[in-house]
Parts: structure tokens; C-alpha cells; sequence
């Protein structure tokens, strides 16, 4: 598997100004191929396999060179003076910008085409892209903390040194020493201008079966920042742990507050305000995925397994302000980045009722009005509503996993024991419990059965032999059984 990380390295330089006139003409650049791009799209673009064929029919329409000096079209002069020494690799890398931009255009239109709902897609625009800088022709590292980049200075193109902060460099060298690095790209943020410097490397995550698989399971919430169960394909739970984070919800709390304060005596933009508040939020999550990555780390798990939330749309009820600053795509886009580069896989289960039904299959839960990180079960038990989630999420993984790896008719003498697996959003820890003692169940039947060889006693399910069944089941329960 491939993975690809950016780093952002502050670039310490007066001429701001420079940088930014330089953005401006790419995007300006990139607005003319565009046009030209979507004006011949059904002519010449359309079926040219890929981008190489794309840069060439584009200079072939507006780049005149000494051999080719008559064009339908003249980049250099049609937009403007700035353009006529505009480098070469920063030109293909705009045509390559514009057709990525009207390719997306035209699929989404043939879409809106197909089901007209809503509005017709809008017309392509360069946007707020920002230039690559190729090394060689647009960057060039000068030493350890300087480099040059190619910007549009003096009415021309030519070449301006700028500081690199030293930290950045310094993290960089640290952890990024053994990846391949890509072309960076210039990019604005605020007020100050930044190199991205894109990372990408191999990695081979684990092939394990799944009834030897270690998992953590973890239920996000916004009562704690999360709960994480340690479980076994059997469903043995070998580890609990608990994360919450009082003193920055507090944080948060008090700065939402004075958002909210500020906003009722009548102010608009509050950039500061809003600027603390998301940093807060931004720990927390940091923290938050941290926290996830070291239990899996710590129990040697194979596989983190997370809910597929959706939090679109509009958010109801008394913690809708917590929902809307609620981070659980953030969290889960770390673990994933932090699993994949410790060999572990990621998986996501359906939402639907993990914290609604009671892990031990008694039924819906009844949360608590004064504590809602409790409940009571339909039995009277009191629990932890999230670690009874958290249960509820390992046991559909394995679920899902187990019941996918059994033949059909496997699967419906499973389903007939435990109805749950061909729904599994009503699955529950006690589900994973019954499905495995019921394949424990059919083995000791075949394993009984075995030494009579007999039609009539042991029935053959999938037109092989008794022999080739209890391997099946024995596959089935993670164990291994021998035949005489």
C-alpha cells in the first residue's frame, strides 16, 4: 500500500508580494487552458488516454515553437506580456491542472445529465489552486535552510532566495529521511506562504486470519472523547481503556462562550476567538487519535475498528452545539494515516444501534438524564453506555468477517441458529457469542459423525465429502480438526 503524507515548511521572506503576484498568473494560466480545454473537449480531448497526450495537443493548439511557428492560438501573447517566458514545467503542470478540472466537469454534467436533480453543475474555474514547483525549473535548495524558487519579479521570471524555518527542516530530516519525496507546492495560508512538500512510501499491512485477529474496537462519543475495547474473534474482551478529556472540554466550553458573549453584545467576526476555539478542538483531537493508535499498539492489534458516522445535515437536540464541533472524521482520518504506518488496517462497521441495544442482547438501553455516559439494560443492569457500544462494534467486525468466509449453505444453518448475522445492524457482542457456539456446535456434530461414513447419518451440504465439511467448519470455528 501506498501512502502519501504533506509537510508545510513557513517560508521566511520579504517579498510576499512576489509570491502571490506569481499565484495570481497561474491561476490565470490555468483559466485559459481551461477554456480552450472545454471548447475542444468533444474533439480533441475527450478519448486521449492520459495527461502526456493531453500537454501535447494543448501546445500543439497554443504553443508556437521554431519548428511549428503558426498555431490557433498564442499562450504568449493572447492573455497577456507576463506569459510569454512562462516556464515550461509550470505550463504543462497548469494544462494538467485544467484538464483534471474539465474532466471532473464533464462527469458530473453527464451525471446531473442522467439524474437531473438539482442544480446544473457550474462551469469550471481555477479557483484557489497554487502553483507546483518542479525542481530544477521552479525550486532549487540552495543549503539545509535556504532555497531558490522561480517567481515573476521585475517583469520577468527570475529567481528569489528564501529562508527555511528551521523547525520544519529539522522535523522533515527526522522522520521523513527514508521516504520519497515528491514536488512541493506553494501555498498561502493567512498571511504567511508556505512549501508543501508531499512524502510517499510502501507499506504492507498485515495478512492475518481473522479468527487470530486482535482488534480495537472504538466508540467515539461526545460525553467521553472515546472508549476503546480489546477483543478476540470469540469474543474475549483482553482489554478496556478510557479516554477522557476534562480540562480541554472545559477549554472549549469557556471559548465557545465567549464566542457566544461577544456574538450577543453584537460582533460579527471575532477571527481570534474562532481561532482559539479551533485549536482547542484540534487538540482534542489530536489527542484523541494518539490515544487510539497506542492501545492497538499496546495489545499488538491486527485491525482498529471504527463506526461509519455520518454527521451531515442539521444537528438536533440539547448538544447540537457539541455535535457541530465534533471532530470524528478528523479522528478517524488520523488513525488511518497512524494504523496504515504501523502495518495495522482500519475497518468500518455500520452506526445504526451500537449504543442503542445492550450489549448482552437484553434490548434497548434507557440512558441516564443526569449522566449520560451510563444506562440501565431491560434486565435492571446498570453500564457503561459506551463500552457497551464498543462491544457492539467488535462484534459486528467479526460478524461481517466470519459470516462472509462461509459457503451458502453454511451460512444459512448459522443464520438459522443466530438471525442477527444477516442483519447486522442489530448485531450484538452476544450475537458474536451464539454464532461462535453454534459453529462450535456443528463441528462436534461432524466430528461425531465422521467415523460412521455414512450418507444417511452426516447428509453431504455441498456435494463434496464429510471430510471436506468439517474442514470447512473447523476453518469456520478457528480451529483444526482431523479426520480418521
Amino acid at each position: 500500500m501506498r501512502i502519501t503524507s504533506t509537510y508545510s515548511v513557513k517560508l521566511q521572506t520579504e517579498q510576499k508580494s512576489v509570491l502571490e503576484t506569481t499565484a495570481v498568473l497561474y491561476r490565470r494560466a490555468v483559466d485559459y487552458f481551461i477554456g480552450i480545454i472545454q471548447d475542444r473537449w468533444d474533439s480533441h480531448f475527450c478519448d486521449l488516454p492520459n495527461k502526456n497526450f493531453v500537454v501535447r495537443q494543448t501546445e500543439l493548439l497554443c504553443w508556437p515553437t521554431a519548428k511549428r511557428p503558426l498555431t490557433i492560438l498564442n499562450f504568449g501573447k493572447d492573455i497577456g506580456p507576463q506569459f510569454y517566458k512562462f516556464p515550461s514545467y509550470l505550463r504543462r503542470a497548469a494544462i494538467s491542472e485544467a484538464h483534471g478540472c474539465v474532466a471532473s466537469y464533464q462527469t458530473r454534467l453527464a451525471l446531473w445529465k442522467k439524474h437531473p436533480v438539482g442544480k446544473e453543475p457550474g462551469k469550471p474555474k481555477a479557483g484557489r489552486t497554487f502553483p507546483a514547483m518542479y525542481k530544477g525549473n521552479m525550486f532549487e535548495q540552495v543549503d539545509r535552510y535556504t532555497a531558490r524558487v522561480k517567481v515573476f519579479i521585475r517583469n520577468t521570471w527570475d529567481w528569489i532566495t528564501v529562508g527555511l524555518r528551521k523547525t520544519d527542516i529539522d522535523y522533515i530530516n527526522r522522520h521523513c529521511a527514508h521516504r520519497e519525496q515528491c514536488v512541493p507546492t506553494l501555498r498561502r495560508r493567512g498571511k504567511n506562504w508556505f512549501l508543501d512538500f508531499s512524502f510517499e512510501e510502501e507499506v504492507s499491512l498485515s495478512k492475518i486470519d481473522i479468527h487470530r485477529q486482535i482488534i480495537v474496537s472504538v466508540d467515539m462519543g461526545i460525553n467521553n472523547a472515546c472508549v476503546c475495547s480489546v477483543m478476540r474473534s470469540d469474543g474475549t474482551v483482553i482489554g478496556r481503556r478510557f479516554l477522557s478529556l476534562p480540562r480541554e472540554e472545559d477549554c472549549l466550553e469557556r471559548a465557545l462562550q465567549h464566542i457566544k458573549s461577544a456574538q450577543m453584545h453584537g460582533a460579527r467576526k471575532m477571527p481570534r476567538l474562532w481561532a482559539k476555539a479551533k485549536g482547542i478542538n484540534d487538540g482534542i483531537a489530536v489527542k484523541t487519535a494518539q490515544f487510539i493508535v497506542d492501545t492497538a499498539i499496546l495489545y499488538s492489534a491486527d485491525t482498529i475498528v471504527m463506526e461509519k458516522l455520518d454527521v451531515r445535515g442539521r444537528k438536533r437536540g440539547g448538544k447540537k452545539r457539541r455535535l457541530h464541533h465534533w471532530r470524528a472524521q478528523y479522528v478517524q482520518a488520523m488513525v488511518e494515516d497512524k494504523a496504515h504506518r504501523n502495518d495495522m488496517r482500519v475497518s468500518r462497521v455500520c452506526a445504526w444501534n451500537t449504543s442503542k441495544f445492550a450489549y448482552d442482547g437484553s434490548g434497548p438501553v434507557i440512558r441516564d438524564e443526569n449522566n449520560r455516559s451510563m444506562c440501565t439494560f431491560t434486565s435492571g443492569k446498570r453500564y457503561h453506555c459506551d463500552l457497551s457500544a464498543s462491544y457492539n462494534i467488535g462484534a459486528r467486525y467479526f460478524v461481517r468477517e466470519i459470516y462472509k468466509s462461509l459457503s451458502a449453505t453454511m451460512g444459512q444453518r448459522i443464520s438459522a441458529e443466530v438471525p442477527e448475522c444477516a442483519h447486522r445492524s442489530t448485531c450484538t457482542w452476544s450475537s458474536l457469542i451464539r454464532m461462535h457456539a453454534a459453529l462450535r456446535s456443528l463441528e462436534r456434530q461432524y466430528a461425531e459423525c465422521i467415523p460412521y461414513r455414512t450418507q444417511a447419518v452426516l447428509p453431504s451440504t455441498n456435494g463434496g465429502s464429510p471430510d471436506r465439511e468439517i474442514g470447512e467448519v473447523s476453518r469456520c470455528c478457528g480451529t483444526r480438526s482431523s479426520s480418521p
